[in-house]
């Protein structure tokens, strides 16, 4: 399996003239991004934020589109909407199955690589009601803003699930939220907004820039198991890099991976890394470190636990080094 790009930030950063500033101590303020198509774009990190735009977000959770795929419509999706009943009941989507739900990140939609392969990932393994969240109504604003938004993101998410498990009676220990990036602390707002009744999140490299001190970002409580897969944290990484959920794991130390030569790569090696495990429940097993200089040591003992797979009822705590291959499925 190639490596396969979403939209985030570009390999280099690009620090303008005069003093570095840092954002949370670790980030420049100013650094490039490259979008799927290879163009490059320059970053603010205290660009200020759209307002009006948040409030609109605010107001009207339908800015958040659900695309329903399922075994009976792997490729063409049924859209369901929030407050609309009968997009669910006239939909193919079955309250017996399990449901997943994937956020992408920042500048992505429905159409980025990770949505269609985890999406058929899950559908090749098991009757899956597979929901893809597209939020580029926001997603497409400047970061800061995309940033300040994700919390509303994610509580019309929770909006939307309540919702679902009214109409259809779906129970809440039935879904699993996977959440890529700044996807990554939306399904955390979701979970949170319902409680942490959900029973799975799997956070993809939880967005790093301006989330280091963010109250908002995910937490181990956002459902009954929240795990995180960290890929690319190390010093003005793309990714936090830090310890956020029951277990985290952290591949090949979670700053950079194998055959990766750009953060980019390192970042999409989270969701690369999970693909792989759907199919395999038991593919990639991390040993459990003490702290995070075990990690970045290599030089764990401790038990060994799976990353990744499909298990709704997966429990654990910890964090765990998991050392891969350089290509699919690694």
């Amino acid at each position: 399996m190639k490596p396969l790009l979403c939209l985030l930030f570009v390999a280099v950063y690009s620090v303008v003239a005069g003093p570095i500033d840092l954002i949370d101590g670790k980030y420049p303020r100013f650094f490039d991004y490259e979008d799927e198509e290879g163009n490059i774009h320059k970053v603010d990190l205290l660009e200020p934020v759209d307002m009006e735009l948040l409030e609109e977000i605010q107001r009207n959770p339908a800015n958040n589109e659900y695309h329903l795929f399922t075994r009976r419509n792997p490729n063409s999706y049924q859209r369901l909407r929030i407050n609309d009943a009968n997009s669910i009941r006239s939909s193919h989507f079955d309250p017996r199955h399990p449901t997943i739900v994937i956020s992408h990140g920042w500048l992505s939609n429905m159409k980025t690589n990770l949505n269609p392969v985890i999406r058929d990932a899950y559908l090749r393994l098991k009757e899956t009601n597979v929901i893809v969240l597209d939020w580029r109504r926001l997603a497409l604003a400047p970061y800061p803003t995309a940033a300040r938004g994700v919390p509303d993101i994610g509580r019309g998410l929770g909006q939307f699930l309540n919702f679902l498990h009214r109409t259809t009676g779906v129970p809440f220990n039935t879904i699993h939220l996977i959440g890529f990036s700044l996807g990554g602390h939306v399904v955390g707002n979701a979970g949170r907004y319902l409680g942490g009744r959900i029973a799975r999140i799997t956070s993809l490299d939880p967005a790093g820039p301006l989330w280091s001190n963010n109250d908002q970002r995910l937490r181990p409580s956002d459902a009954i198991y929240v795990e995180a897969i960290h890929t690319n944290g190390g010093v003005a990484g793309l990714g936090i890099g830090t310890p956020v959920a029951n277990v985290d794991f952290f591949p090949n130390g979670g700053k950079s991976q194998p055959g990766c030569y750009t953060p980019i790569c390192d970042h999409n090696r989270a969701w690369e890394f999970f693909v792989a495990t759907v199919p395999r429940p038991n593919h990639l097993m991390g040993r459990r470190c003490a702290n995070m200089q075990e990690v970045n040591r290599d030089n764990c003992n401790g038990p060994t636990f799976p990353l990744g797979n499909t298990y709704l009822n997966k429990r654990g705590s910890g964090i765990f080094r998991v050392n891969t291959g350089r290509r699919y499925p690694f």
